[in-house]
C-alpha cells in the first residue's frame, strides 16, 4: 500500500492549501472503501501511516483556524473516518480523541454534516462503554434550529434507542426505535449528508434486534438479527452475527447456536472488526463453561475460539 506524500514536499501557500486538502479527500474515499471491503483491522495501517506523515491530523485543531474552509472540512471529515476506524479496531480512547478533533474542525468551517456524524459516532463509543447518559447527550447535541433530515434523525432515534436500552427503559428503547424504522421508511430527504449511503433497510433491522437483545427479548430479536447478519452489506455488519450468536446462546438455542458457529468459525481470521470479534469470543467463552450446553457446541465454542482473533486491547473489555 503506497504511502501518502509528506506534506512538507508539497508547494507552499495556495498550492500546498489545495493539496493537502485533495489528499485527505481522496484518503476518505480509500479508507471508506477498505473498511467496507474488509474491516478496520485491515484499515488500520493505512491510518496509522496517515497519522504519521500529515501532522495536521495530529495537531491542535485550533492551529487550523486560520486556514481556508475546503481545507478544514477535508480534515475534519478525514478525522472522522479515522475515528470510526479506530473505533471499529478497539481502540476507544484514540478513537474518542480524533471524534474530539473532527468535531472541532468541523466546528471552524461550519460543516454541521460531519459534526453530526462525529457526535453519533462518539454516542456509539459512550454506549459501547456502557455510559448510556453520555451517549444520550451526544445524540441530543445533533438537534439544531431546523428539522434533522430523515436518515439523520433515524440515526438519532436509534443511538437513542440502545442509550436508553443499557438504562433498562423498555418501552422507551422500543418506541424509539421503531419511530427509527417508520421515519426510515419516509425515504431520505434532499438535504441528508453523504456520509448516510450506508444507512438501509438491513442496518435498520440489524439495530431493532440489537436494541431488543440488549433489553431481553431475545424471541424477538433473533429473527430481526438474523434477517441483518444475512443481508449483504459492509463488512463491519459482522457484528450482527455476533450479536445473534450471544442471543441465540442467552436463549439457550443450542442447535441454532452451534450451526451458527460452524459457518462463522472458518472465516473468523478475516474478520476486521475487533467488536465484533470480542462479542464471539465472549460467547464463546461462555458456551465452552456451560455445563448446560451439549458437548458438541461446546466443541463447537472452542473451535470458534481458535480461529478470531485476539481483541487488540484484551480480552476483558465490554462487548456490547
Amino acid at each position: 500500500m503506497t504511502q501518502p506524500p509528506h506534506p512538507a514536499a508539497a508547494p507552499s501557500g495556495r498550492a500546498a492549501r489545495e493539496t493537502l486538502t485533495g489528499l485527505a479527500r481522496k484518503e476518505v474515499v480509500r479508507l471508506v472503501a477498505l473498511d467496507a471491503a474488509q474491516g478496520a483491522r485491515a484499515a488500520l495501517p493505512a491510518v496509522r501511516a496517515l497519522l504519521r506523515s500529515v501532522p495536521e491530523l495530529s495537531a491542535e485543531p485550533a492551529a487550523g483556524g486560520g486556514e481556508d474552509s475546503d481545507l478544514l472540512a477535508a480534515l475534519a471529515e478525514l478525522c472522522e473516518v479515522i475515528g470510526w476506524i479506530l473505533f471499529d479496531a478497539g481502540s476507544d480512547q484514540a478513537a474518542h480523541r480524533m471524534n474530539t478533533r473532527a468535531l472541532a474542525l468541523a466546528d471552524l468551517c461550519g460543516d454541521r454534516a460531519v459534526a453530526r456524524l462525529v457526535l453519533l459516532n462518539d454516542s456509539m463509543l459512550h454506549a459501547r462503554a456502557e455510559r448510556p447518559l453520555a451517549a444520550l447527550e451526544s445524540a441530543a447535541r445533533v438537534a439544531g434550529p431546523r428539522p434533522l433530515p430523515t436518515l439523520v434523525a433515524t440515526l438519532v432515534l436509534v443511538r437513542r434507542a440502545h442509550a436508553l436500552a443499557l438504562l433498562g427503559a423498555s418501552r422507551p428503547a422500543e418506541r424509539l426505535i421503531s419511530r427509527a424504522r417508520s421515519r426510515f421508511l419516509d425515504g431520505a430527504s434532499p438535504h441528508d449528508p453523504p456520509w448516510a449511503w450506508w444507512i438501509d433497510q438491513a442496518e435498520l433491522t440489524g439495530h431493532h434486534g440489537w436494541v431488543l437483545a440488549r433489553l431481553g427479548a431475545r424471541d424477538r430479536a433473533i429473527p430481526l438479527l438474523h434477517e441483518a447478519a444475512t443481508a449483504p452489506g459492509p463488512s463491519y455488519r459482522d457484528l450482527f452475527t455476533a450479536e445473534l450468536l450471544q442471543a441465540l446462546a442467552g436463549a439457550r438455542a443450542w442447535s441454532e447456536a452451534e450451526d451458527l458457529i460452524v459457518d462463522i468459525a472458518p472465516r473468523a481470521a478475516g474478520i476486521g472488526s475487533a467488536r465484533t470479534t470480542q462479542t464471539l469470543t465472549r460467547t464463546a467463552t461462555r458456551l465452552r463453561g456451560c455445563a448446560k450446553a451439549p458437548a458438541n457446541l461446546r466443541d463447537a465454542a472452542v473451535h470458534l475460539l481458535e480461529s478470531v482473533p485476539p481483541y487488540p486491547g484484551g480480552r476483558g473489555r465490554p462487548s456490547r
